[in-house]
């Protein structure tokens, strides 16, 4: 079981969406197993395929420290059809990238994420057209305004794509507000790699927005410029599919301690 399961997910330490790359180019595995559930351990809760513990591409023990997201794990897996498909499995490659990588090194992790504070997308702003001007600074200064009222980090914004270095103080105190433990760490580089902003991250973390609101904040450009030409089928294919990575992380920061 458990090399098939190996071959079935493959996953790297820090970004699932990686292993939604590879998958896509991967051949699917045939189902191996009759059912999925969950067992509790004293490390938290692991799932199971026919009543034995999965294990993860690096060879540990498939789990999470609540029952929420190891049944929804266990869910995706007892939803696979003849063949298992790796995109239709996003808590488990969160999971996986989890497990395997970010318990190891939360720290380098955080590094990844702090990255962003200095060239956030929230920074740089379109010079025209005024329509799509006034979308950005509708969907993105209320987040800038949360953050230097709740932690005193006043940032610079721009027009257009040049650097602009950021305030010290404004990029330490967003910088101490990231969490700590490994999933959640985890699940808010997912949502930051996804919508280019580890601001928003922290606001969807720290819950001074919603989901639905980082989301349509993370696309206002995307989808002014879809409203201008039309939509691209395959970009709504990837963008589909980046909303459920994103939704797998979301649930993860709602289930576990900041």
């Amino acid at each position: 079981m458990r090399e098939l399961f190996d071959e079935a997910l493959g996953h790297s330490p820090l970004d699932p969406r990686e292993a939604s790359r590879k998958s896509s180019t991967t051949p699917l595995r045939k189902r191996f197993y009759e059912s999925a559930g969950v067992a509790e351990t004293p490390e938290g809760f692991a799932v199971t395929l026919d009543g034995k513990p999965v294990r993860t591409p690096g060879k540990r023990f498939l789990g999470a420290p609540v029952r929420e997201l190891a049944e929804a794990m266990a869910t995706e897996w007892g939803a696979q059809a003849e063949m298992i498909d790796p995109l239709s499995m996003p808590m488990t490659r969160l999971a996986n990238s989890t497990v395997d990588g970010v318990a190891d090194d939360v720290v380098a992790v955080r590094d990844d994420i702090a990255k962003y504070f200095d060239t956030d997308l929230l920074f740089y702003r379109a010079s025209f057209p005024e329509e799509l001007i006034a979308l950005q600074a509708e969907h993105w200064d209320p987040v800038l305004r949360w953050l230097a009222d709740e932690l005193g980090a006043h940032f610079i914004l721009a027009e257009g794509v040049m650097h602009v270095k950021q305030p010290e103080p404004a990029v330490h105190a967003v910088r101490q507000a990231l969490p700590e433990t490994p999933w959640a760490v985890a699940a808010l580089h997912v949502v930051t790699t996804i919508t280019g902003s580890a601001l928003l991250a922290l606001a969807l973390h720290r819950k001074a927005l919603t989901a639905d609101q980082v989301w349509a904040a993370a696309h206002v450009d995307e989808d002014w410029n879809s409203q201008q030409w039309g939509a691209d089928e395959e970009v709504m294919r990837r963008r589909a599919q980046r909303r459920r990575d994103f939704d797998a992380a979301v649930r993860v920061l709602a289930a576990v301690p900041r």
